[in-house]
């Protein structure tokens, strides 16, 4: 429950779990190798555009990296106000997507690059929300979603169909937890926001698959 004393604590954790998530990762790793993420492929800043460019050792790198950002926010929004993890949780974890998925630094930097011309970048999302889940998730669910996810990406090379497969087993299986009163209630909100802004995210991905022309994984950038 929001009250007048823990307003600020509230608007810190936001704040600092909207930064953590802004945090470019991939961009950062393509500049190892002197490649600019936003001019290769999709132009996404995530795991699944890197490995085309880099290699898939790359792109696992990128996508841990990314759901590093999503444990340490919960991590530290917990430290912030460490009676009531159910609602620090979702919070973190919504802002730490939000962070990732319309990211202030890419933006600040793709927009220097492009002589001021205003564009807002980011990724979509999914390793970070990963990486949340992984802070109160049981692990039946985490090891469920994981493999469903990775059997359908493995039989059609879409890593878009593998990733929302996965969530589509993981965020509602987050409700039936808080039916049988296994979570708090609050994490009802969290499996609602994750599901809008990964669907979001994702939305030009779903249209692709639905008239077959998604790219698979292992076609050129």
């Amino acid at each position: 429950m929001v009250t007048e004393q823990n307003i600020l604590p509230l608007i810190l954790i936001i704040v600092a779990s909207y930064l953590i998530g802004s945090l470019p990762i991939a961009y950062f790793v393509a500049k190892t190798r002197n490649i600019n993420i936003f001019e290769i492929g999709s132009g996404n800043m995530g795991g699944t555009n890197l490995a085309r460019a880099m290699g898939v050792g790359w792109g696992v790198l990128t996508i841990t990296l990314d759901a590093l950002k999503g444990v340490a926010a919960i991590f530290i929004a917990r430290q912030i106000i460490p009676n009531n993890e159910g609602m620090t949780t979702t919070i973190a974890s919504i802002a730490v997507v939000m962070g990732h998925n319309w990211s202030l630094f890419a933006t600040l930097i793709y927009t220097a690059a492009n002589q001021g011309r205003l564009t807002i970048r980011g990724g979509k999302g999914a390793a970070t929300a990963f990486g949340t889940l992984l802070t109160f998730a049981p692990v039946p669910t985490v090891l469920g979603m994981f493999a469903f996810g990775f059997v359908l990406f493995w039989r059609t090379r879409y890593v878009s169909l593998g990733v929302l497969s996965a969530f589509m087993i993981a965020l509602p299986w987050v409700v039936i937890l808080v039916a049988q009163e296994l979570l708090p209630t609050v994490y009802i909100f969290y499996a609602a926001g994750l599901t809008f802004l990964i669907a979001w995210r994702f939305r030009e991905n779903i249209d692709r698959i639905l008239k077959g022309t998604e790219r698979r994984l292992g076609e050129p950038a």
